[in-house]
């Protein structure tokens, strides 16, 4: 999951039509990074999600890696004027280290995501794994 990282600053201090372009260019920049049988969406807001169907967690952490670097390069040109370049921070989670359901993954991606926010942003965290409670009888 990312999150562009001080959006509403830049989206106030260039409005809607300045947000806009920059999630735009964020949009065209993750769907260049796809496979094709990568799902890349809008999750709401400044959040998308990149889903990488059977691809283990090294091929995601170089996939997140090169991503991040591509944003911070990333020019975004708006009536004519050349907007200030901007980051993102990303969350990870694997289907079986980190959840078996949708939600489940969504929810560890999510909490990885607030975590590489608070830990001062673009940046790359991964999900902590679950661990198993045994149950006594």
């Amino acid at each position: 999951m990312f999150d562009l990282d001080a959006f509403k600053t830049f989206n106030d201090h260039h409005g809607h039509p300045g947000g806009d372009a920059l999630l735009w260019a964020f949009a065209r920049l993750l769907q260049a990074s796809c496979r094709l049988e990568d799902i890349a969406c809008r999750y709401g807001g400044e959040e998308f999600t990149l889903i990488l169907p059977d691809a283990e967690m090294d091929i995601g952490l170089q996939r997140a890696k090169a991503i991040l670097e591509a944003v911070a390069q990333m020019e975004v040109t708006h009536q004519g004027v050349t907007l200030e370049r901007i980051t993102t921070s990303l969350g990870m989670a694997v289907l079986h280290e980190h959840g078996t359901t949708n939600s489940a993954l969504l929810e560890a991606a999510d909490k990885a995501l607030y975590q590489a926010k608070s830990d001062g942003r673009n940046r790359v965290c991964v999900a902590v794994v679950k661990t198993q409670r045994s149950q006594v009888g």
